[in-house]
């Protein structure tokens, strides 16, 4: 399995583009990154994974599982979060982007209670993937505003 993960994150280049199973895995990884900032994964927010996953990539119970699986393996043998950021980065578009932020958002608020490591976090993930400030803000105020 890791030599898998490995062969994951050292293989992308331009000849090479991910699979829309590396994509999935890497924003289902950030959104770990996120809900495990602060040490703590709680059930609201891995349902909040859940259903990011499952409304993104329009996915069955069975393929989130996996997806969530592989996802937390990663998440926990990364050496940083660019190893994921890099593939949002270089395959997405801004608006996808902002969703992926969006959706942080909502991991790290859905147990009623933002962490400042949470905080920190997504802003690290805005700013490896280049997301604008006022985008970053605006995906936070969006999610506060619908909760």
């Amino acid at each position: 399995m890791l030599r898998k993960l490995k062969e994951l994150f050292c293989t992308f280049d331009a000849d090479h583009p991910p699979s829309a199973r590396d994509l999935q895995l890497a924003g289902a990884a950030l959104l770990i990154e996120v809900s495990t900032a602060d040490h703590q994964l709680d059930d609201r927010e891995e349902a909040a994974i859940v259903t990011a996953i499952r409304k993104t990539y329009g996915l069955n119970p069975e393929e989130i599982a996996a997806i969530l699986q592989e996802a937390k393996t990663a998440s926990a043998n990364a050496p940083s979060l660019y190893d994921f950021t890099r593939i949002v980065n270089e395959h997405c578009s801004e608006e996808q982007k902002y969703a992926l932020i969006r959706e942080c958002w909502r991991v790290a608020f859905a147990d009623g209670n933002l962490d400042k490591y949470e905080d920190h976090r997504i802003r690290k993930i805005a700013d490896l993937i280049y997301l604008p400030h006022s985008l970053y803000i605006k995906a936070k105020l969006e999610v506060l505003n619908n909760n």
